[in-house]
């Protein structure tokens, strides 16, 4: 063989590997904000400044069970699923026969109900920001996150937006934050001894930041990156905590932000069509540019969740049939869940703050069933995740997570469904 095409062979091979390799670090770091993102939408922001108004300073400590429970959670669904190289419908099927048609459709349908939420949200967001009425903004919103999957190179531009979305959300909660100077001493002390405890709210912020599709949405992205197998355990987990500590310190300092105008004695309005709790809060601590910049955080909390919820379920429909594993069909299948969420969302006459508040809820009924097939894997099926070694730690912390879902999801049905105006 000629010398110079040996070299020309070289050099294309070293190109391609290094754009494999930008591929392969895109695809992690979509994974950290699409699950950071996911875990900070609307919904989590609503409830956040609808139960601070209710509970004040006794919330910080349902905030602190929601990060436990999203380490437990997040580590060993993201650690199961990139060793297996599998997702979770398909683990769960070998497993489990049927178990992963089961979480797929509960997935599925806690999708619809958060996008549906998620939708309102940005009709919230563009509200607050441009003065337009929430079910145009919905309708721009949905619009918007469809031309994103249009796109051909959907998951490179879908990475990108996260990050910007992500980044914007942080740096501007946190000037809020400071400006409306919250009573950070009786914060930190009820962060772990509440004068008050209520479980159907833990139940709901657990649902709202770590229920549904959001437990699956980053460990299904890691798999893009093609790093999977139990040889990269390592890297998986520091993914997985960079991303918990994102959507940790993100919901302590909205909380904060919030907290610091119920301390004043403001009370928000949280039960009227246009009630929009936080956008208040935002507007009382810096006027009508504070209603601006709320409007802006809070869309891009809503599309970025619109986006993370869609492709999140319909990456379960490969458990139905293998064509959705990628490519145009799972793009076309995300663009389709959008489209019937922002159908339902232009339908439905219930109060967009209350779907927020109500979704988290109904998420949170759907952790533990998920929760427990992954634990049984854990303990009794490592063959799947192709290695017998896994942290005893971790286990026994998922397993405890799971018992108290499961507790909280049965003590909490009733006042979840309130929300809507259901039930007792």
């Amino acid at each position: 063989m000629p010398e110079h095409t040996q070299s020309e062979q070289s050099q294309t091979g070293a190109k391609l590997a290094a754009v494999k390799k930008r591929a392969g670090r895109s695809a992690v770091i979509g994974a950290i904000f699409l699950m950071a993102t996911s875990a900070i939408g609307p919904g989590f922001i609503t409830q956040t400044a609808t139960f601070t108004a209710t509970m004040g300073a006794a919330f910080a400590f349902a905030i602190l069970i929601s990060v436990l429970v999203d380490i437990a959670v997040q580590l060993n669904i993201w650690r199961m699923i990139t060793s297996s190289g599998k997702r979770a419908g398909e683990l769960a099927n070998a497993a489990i026969p049927f178990s992963g048609h089961v979480i797929a459709i509960l997935v599925v349908i806690g999708g619809l109900a958060f996008n549906i939420g998620n939708i309102a949200g940005g009709g919230l967001g563009l509200n607050a920001l441009l003065g337009i009425d929430a079910k145009w903004g919905g309708l721009l919103t949905g619009a918007l996150a469809i031309i994103i999957f249009l796109i051909k190179k959907a998951g490179k531009v879908m990475d990108i937006v996260l990050v910007i979305l992500g980044v914007g959300m942080i740096v501007m909660t946190v000037i809020v934050a400071i400006m409306s100077q919250p009573p950070i001493g009786d914060a930190l002390r009820q962060t772990f001894v509440p004068d008050t405890l209520n479980f159907a709210t833990i139940t709901t912020i657990v649902g709202g930041t770590v229920g549904g599709y959001i437990t699956y949405s980053g460990a299904h992205r890691y798999l893009d990156s093609g790093h999977t197998g139990p040889e990269h355990a390592g890297p998986v987990m520091r993914a997985a905590a960079n991303g918990i500590l994102v959507t940790g310190i993100m919901r302590y300092v909205l909380f904060l932000a919030i907290l610091g105008v119920v301390a004043s004695g403001v009370a928000l309005d949280l039960s009227s069509q246009a009630a929009n709790p936080a956008g208040q809060a935002f507007g009382i601590v810096l006027g009508d540019a504070g209603l601006r910049i709320f409007g802006a955080i809070f869309w891009a909390a809503a599309i970025s969740s619109v986006i993370g919820a869609a492709y999140t379920s319909a990456t379960f429909l490969s458990t139905f049939h293998k064509r959705f594993l990628g490519g145009w069909s799972l793009q076309w299948a995300t663009i389709g869940f959008i489209v019937v969420s922002l159908i339902i969302y232009l339908l439905i006459g219930t109060a967009p703050a209350a779907i927020l508040v109500f979704v988290g809820g109904f998420n949170g009924l759907i952790l533990p069933i998920g929760l427990t097939v992954f634990m049984y894997i854990g303990w009794f099926r490592r063959d799947l995740l192709g290695t017998r070694k896994y942290p005893l730690w971790l286990l026994i912390a998922g397993t405890l997570v799971t018992l108290l879902t499961w507790y909280m999801g049965i003590v909490s049905i009733g006042p979840i469904f309130a929300f809507l105006g259901i039930g007792a």
